[in-house]
Formats: structure tokens, C-alpha cells, sequence
């Protein structure tokens, strides 16, 4: 038997205080100590043979210890269930007392819960939203972007090497005229103008002819690499072997054909549909982020430091994968665990803040997912994806990612609920300079 009384120490935190009974303690405390006969080895008895008296001489510390966790485990997660006490984070046992025999055992254990919250000033918000006009000067730009795709490197006749060349070198590099380790490299493509190499270098090597050997003088940044050359002074001596110019494809049909196009208008056409569709979808993404500030600055709520850790991990899960697609890692970035936690904490926080108001919404308006609109989604996945809606339907059969599905779609049709009542206004787009100093405000 047990005793347990629940105090609310905030909106997203409880304390469950335990008292269990002597018997109860007395049967972990048996448990405990016939685990312990079975190894214990004490001279002058057998193993599995020592008497109890013995034991609890030498053993009661360890066996009071060992059913301490049982009297936990077996109490803890049961009072959650029978107070309907869900959880956002692991419980914490705050205050332990000492497990004796003939006794009862008490502990405190504190647990962080999901808020419950009333939202309010969420119908006819007053919101701002981007005018859209479609820019012609963005097709020709991405024409040009693709283009230099498709750039080629050929062997120029010209003798002197200019900016935006690659040239093919070979080099050796001198420190107080000895040559240092890895300073020195033969046939090696650099692309003048890239600033890929040590600054000042690439510069000395415009102009240069082609078999010609000349001595470059650079001096390593301080903060370089390699702690041995940082700060110094260098000479390389560089021979320019050849000279490539690029060869840009000039913007026609065959271009168009490259990218699968039957024509350059046809590209156009394309590239304008994609553009529109990208530039409408960014700019209702804008205006449900004005939204969800809105809605968050109209109802100020603590959340548990749970649900915020678990956001952060499922952020950073989904960025290191689309790192890992480009052949990247959060230490190429120049980030850890810890610094990701610092950068994307609040960004975490927001989101956490977001769900929570708006399924507390869909409560207060008794929006639900109906069985056709998660027929239609899962109809939509198959026709998108090409993939029989069979099979859509046996991937979510799966309760996890049932709940995700039946998520969105109650996001979405919250979302789209506000915004029908909202108050819109269309607002000329920021320029740069504007949308820089938004967000210096923002961040102070």
C-alpha cells in the first residue's frame, strides 16, 4: 500500500509526496538481500547459505540501497496513472528518505506537466502580409545562375593571367628560406579571384604569364590553422604553368534543352511558375509566423523545460539530416550540441508555444480532423509521391505517425481559421535594409 498527495507548485510543475507502507518495503528488502545471498562471499559460508543476520551486517547499506529503486519505479509511474498526471519530461526524485526495516519509506519526486491555458484576443488580430508582384529581372537572373552551371574551363591563348582565370601552378613555399611542411604542390587548379588561398596571393599571380616563375611574398593570417605558420611572413615560389578561361553557354534553346525544356520560353515559363509559387509560399509562411507572435504575445505562458528540450532535439535531428544530404556535419559548421541548444533555444521555445496554443484553440473551438479530410491527405501523398494509396495507408497505421498526420492537418485548419478572421493589411515589401534593422529590434 502507498500514500501519495499531490502539490501544484506551478502551471507546469507538480510534486507527488509518497508514503509507503512498512510491508511493502519489507518484501523489496527480502527481494534485495536473497539477490545479494547468491553472490555474497563471506568465510565460513557457503554461497546462497549465509545467514540474514550475516548479510545485514555486511551487506544491509547495499541491500537498502538496491530496493530503493524497486519502491520507486513501482510507485512512481502508477501515481501518475492514478492522478492522470501526464508527464512532458522524466519525473526527478527530489527527496529520498532511507529504506529500514519495520518502517515505511517516503519520497518526493517533482514532475513537469503541459500547461493548461485558456487562450484569449485570437479572433481578428491585426496582421500585415506582403504585397506580391512578380519581378521579371528574376527569371533572367536564375537563366544566368544557370548558365554559369554549366560553365566550361578551356585553354586560353592569351598569354597573362586576369582575374577570374583558373590557372594550373606549381609552387613551394619558404619561411626564412626553408621550406615548410605541406607548402608546396604541383599541377594545382586555383581559381583567381575565389579567395580561396592565402590573401594577397592570388592577386600576385594576376598578370603572370604563362612558363613563367616568380616569387610571391604573403604574410599567414594570425588566426590561421596551423599555429606554426600564423602571423609569418612567407615567399612562394610559383611557376604558372597554364591559363583557363571560363566559357559561359549563351542563355538559348540548347541551353533550355540542358534542363529539360524544349525551348527558352518554355524555361522561362517554368522558372517564372517555380519563382511565383516560391515567392507565395514564403510569403504565407511570413504571415503565419505574424500570426503566431501575435497570438504568443496576446497569451504569456511558462512551458516546461521538457518540451523545450525535446523540440531542440527534433530540430536538430532535422537539420544535421539535411546536412548529412549535403555531406556536412554540425562540426564543419562550427557547432556542438551545447552551442545548436544556445542558438536554437528560443526558436524551440516559440514553436513549443505555438502547438500548445493552438490545440488549445482547436478545444475551445471544437475544431477536429474529420475521416475524409485525413482520406484526402493520405489520397494526396499517394498521388504526389506515385505510390500506391494502399501502401500510404499501411505506413500510417503506425500510432506515431498517425498522430504527426492528424497534427498537421489540425495545424492547418487552425491556422487557415484565424487567418479568416484576422484583420489583414498588404504592406509593400521590406527592403534589406529594413529587414535587417526588424530583426537587430527583434533580437534586443
Amino acid at each position: 500500500m502507498m500514500n501519495v498527495t499531490v502539490d501544484v507548485l506551478s502551471p507546469i510543475k507538480k510534486k507527488l509526496n509518497f508514503e509507503i507502507d512498512a510491508d511493502t518495503v519489507a518484501v523489496e528488502l527480502e527481494n534485495a538481500y536473497k539477490k545479494i545471498a547468491k553472490t555474497a562471499d563471506i568465510k565460513g559460508f557457503r554461497k546462497g547459505k549465509v545467514p540474514r543476520k550475516i548479510l545485514e551486517q555486511h551487506y544491509g547499506p547495499r541491500a537498502q540501497y538496491d530496493a530503493t529503486g524497486p519502491l520507486i519505479n513501482n510507485s512512481l509511474y502508477k501515481a501518475l496513472l492514478d492522478n492522470k498526471i501526464e508527464a512532458v519530461s522524466q519525473p526527478e526524485v527530489v527527496n529520498s528518505g532511507v529504506v529500514e526495516a519495520g518502517k515505511s519509506f517516503k519520497y518526493e519526486a517533482e514532475v513537469e506537466i503541459r500547461p493548461e491555458i485558456v487562450v484569449k484576443d485570437y479572433t481578428k488580430l491585426s496582421l500585415e502580409k506582403e504585397t506580391f508582384s512578380f519581378d521579371d529581372q528574376v527569371v533572367e537572373q536564375q537563366l544566368e545562375q544557370m548558365a554559369n552551371s554549366k560553365v566550361q574551363l578551356d585553354v586560353t591563348s592569351r598569354k597573362k593571367a586576369r582575374d577570374g582565370d583558373t590557372v594550373i601552378i606549381d609552387f613551394e613555399g619558404f619561411i626564412d628560406d626553408t621550406p615548410f611542411e605541406n607548402g608546396a604542390a604541383k599541377d594545382f587548379e586555383l581559381s583567381l579571384g575565389s579567395n580561396s588561398f592565402i590573401p594577397g596571393f592570388e592577386t600576385q599571380v594576376v598578370g603572370m604569364k604563362r612558363e613563367q616563375e616568380k616569387e610571391i611574398e604573403v604574410t599567414f593570417p594570425d588566426g590561421y590553422g596551423s599555429k606554426d605558420l600564423a602571423g609569418k611572413p612567407a615567399i612562394f615560389k610559383v611557376l604558372l604553368k597554364e591559363i583557363k578561361e571560363k566559357n559561359i553557354p549563351q542563355i538559348d534553346d540548347a541551353l533550355a534543352k540542358e534542363f529539360e525544356a524544349d525551348s527558352l520560353d518554355e524555361l522561362k515559363e517554368r522558372i517564372k511558375e517555380d519563382s511565383i509559387t516560391q515567392e507565395n509560399q514564403r510569403i504565407d509562411a511570413q504571415l503565419q509566423e505574424t500570426l503566431m507572435n501575435a497570438l504568443i504575445t496576446n497569451n504569456p505562458f511558462d512551458v516546461p523545460e521538457g518540451m523545450i528540450e525535446n523540440q531542440l532535439h527534433h530540430l536538430k535531428d532535422n537539420f544535421t539530416q539535411k546536412l548529412k544530404a549535403q555531406g556536412m556535419t554540425l562540426e564543419m559548421l562550427g557547432m556542438n550540441d551545447e552551442t545548436f541548444a544556445t542558438t536554437y533555444r528560443d526558436m524551440a521555445m516559440q514553436q513549443v508555444k505555438g502547438e500548445i496554443i493552438l490545440d488549445t484553440i482547436a478545444d475551445q473551438e471544437k475544431i477536429i480532423v474529420e475521416e475524409d479530410v485525413l482520406e484526402a491527405k493520405m489520397q494526396s501523398f499517394a498521388d504526389e509521391s506515385d505510390i500506391p494509396l494502399d501502401q500510404v495507408k499501411k505506413y500510417f497505421e503506425n500510432e506515431q505517425t498517425m498522430a504527426g498526420l492528424k497534427g498537421q492537418i489540425l495545424q492547418e485548419k487552425i491556422t487557415k481559421y484565424l487567418l479568416d478572421q484576422a484583420v489583414i493589411t498588404e504592406v509593400e515589401p521590406k527592403q534589406p535594409e529594413q529587414a535587417a534593422d526588424s530583426s537587430e529590434k527583434k533580437e534586443s
